[in-house]
């Protein structure tokens, strides 16, 4: 298929962004930005998540992973359904509880001004590092497949893209997004429908049979027993939860939405309806993965991990479906990168500026700061999206994205240490503990062979992760005599 149709498809699909977001950011202030006024509805948020919670790279990598480790990622959804339900359960009555903005502000409200910097700029950190590479690897794709071809320099395409991103969240923010989020959603399901739909009419199978095929081809083993493997089943089950629980309970791109829904009963069951939809997701992808396994030799195709379903897209699929794949693609993108913006904004702005907590200023004061805040992360958005174009090394890519992951452990292990102990901490102490969790934790992976011989550690890193902080925690901590604060721990 040629580029010129790709593009405008590209272009009339950031229109229709674009439109929605003149749409719902009329009379739009910072608390529409910040939370959506608290009027969001729960049923279009619990939709518009799931493209958020995904993104471009799980729309390539999902599907791919499948010819190696068949089913076995299965392990690691049961873990994300006990994680939902525990954030539903627990951390979300915290959260109405006390009626935050910034999740973080529990930080500041638990354990004091140290725990709650800390925790906001572990945030900021690594939202910006990966939510950025995130961009990259998709907007890279759409260079070598699109643009190139018409001559566009790589440098324009990111600028184009970002001014874009910048343009239907700048006013709206949580407003917007809600919404823009659901048709995004919409658009990722129906490209993963119709590839689907594609490749069991190619193979003349129906949906049984190709169960059946997968079966024979060992395709849908799900769980591997052997402990010392990374992918063994409580280890995947274990990091699953604990996964969802730091990187959807405790970050605040996730949790803004949630706040946004005006109730919390509403808002649980907003999580939990996405926790039906995301799975039911989830393995239609990993289907996807089996079929595109089974396809591709009968065609001469070699590629496979993350390259596989590229290929088969661009090599045998008919144009209609090229254009429902970069749809779908597009569409696993932007709720990452726009979901992103909008709580880095929120986060530096509520929580390292304190806007909302400086009684010298007026709403238009904070506005724009908050406007210029948002600039500021396009920006850097900017630069290091150049920054991994000009390295141009996936393996550094993953490096980047594998060391975001180490982030969310201090979150953990601070949340933890506040919900499940009445302890109080020596402040100014708390930012290098938060530093070191990771720290420790990075030394250690590293040096696996040395410290477990043929043991792996795999996903449950985080928990480590979690368990250095905690326990550092607990070395600086003291009885709490007296609440210094006003909210004691669960």
């Amino acid at each position: 298929m040629s580029a010129v149709p790709l593009f405008c498809l590209v272009f009339a699909y950031f229109a229709l962004l674009l439109a929605v977001a003149w749409r719902t950011s009329r009379h739009a202030n910072n608390a529409s930005f910040f939370i959506g006024n608290k009027r969001s509805n729960w049923m279009v948020v619990a939709f518009g998540m799931v493209g958020t919670t995904l993104s471009g790279v799980t729309f390539i990598s999902v599907p791919g992973a499948v010819g190696a480790g068949g089913f076995g990622y299965l392990q690691v959804i049961l873990g994300y359904v006990l994680g939902y339900i525990a954030v539903a359960l627990i951390l979300l009555p915290l959260y109405y509880r006390l009626k935050l903005t910034s999740i973080y502000h529990y930080l500041d409200v638990r354990l004091g001004g140290g725990a709650y910097r800390s925790g906001a700029a572990f945030f900021i950190l690594s939202r910006l590092l990966s939510a950025s590479a995130r961009l990259y690897l998709v907007v890279n794709i759409l260079q070598i497949t699109i643009l190139e071809s018409l001559g566009v320099p790589f440098w324009l395409t990111t600028i184009v893209i970002l001014a874009m991103i910048l343009l239907y969240t700048f006013e709206g923010g949580v407003k917007t997004i809600v919404w823009t989020d659901t048709l995004q959603t919409a658009g990722m399901v129906i490209g993963l429908l119709a590839c689907t739909g594609w490749l069991l009419h190619e193979m003349n199978i129906g949906p049984l049979e190709s169960l059946a095929r997968l079966h024979d081809a060992g395709l849908t083993r799900w769980i591997t027993s052997d402990i010392d493997s990374p992918a063994n089943f409580w280890k995947q089950v274990l990091a699953g939860f604990f996964i969802v629980l730091a990187m959807t309970g405790m970050d605040q791109e996730t949790m803004q939405k949630n706040i946004s829904i005006e109730t919390l009963r509403d808002s649980q069951k907003n999580m939990l309806v996405l926790t039906v939809i995301l799975t039911a997701v989830l393995v239609l992808f990993m289907f996807l993965g089996g079929l595109l396994s089974l396809y591709a030799p009968t065609v001469g195709i070699t590629a496979a991990g993350d390259k596989l379903f590229p290929a088969v897209v661009m090599g045998h699929m008919p144009a209609a479906l090229q254009l429902l794949f970069f749809i779908g693609l597009v569409s696993a993108l932007f709720p990452s990168a726009d979901g992103a913006m909008t709580a880095l904004t929120s986060t530096f702005s509520l929580d390292i500026l304190g806007i909302e907590r400086r009684s010298d200023l007026v709403e238009a004061d904070r506005v724009r700061i908050r406007h210029r805040v948002h600039l500021g992360f396009c920006a850097l958005f900017l630069l290091l999206v150049l920054l991994f174009k000009w390295i141009d090394n996936a393996s550094m890519v993953g490096l980047v994205l594998k060391l975001t992951g180490y982030t969310y452990g201090p979150l953990l292990g601070l949340f933890a240490f506040g919900l499940l102990t009445q302890r109080a901490v020596r402040d100014r102490w708390v930012p290098w503990v938060a530093l070191a969790g990771p720290a420790l934790c990075y030394a250690v992976d590293i040096n696996q062979a040395l410290l477990f011989e043929h043991y792996r550690l795999g996903l449950e890193l985080l928990v480590l992760n979690g368990l250095l902080v905690f326990i550092g925690l607990m070395l600086i901590s003291t009885p709490r005599q007296a609440p210094a604060h006003a909210v004691s721990s669960l």
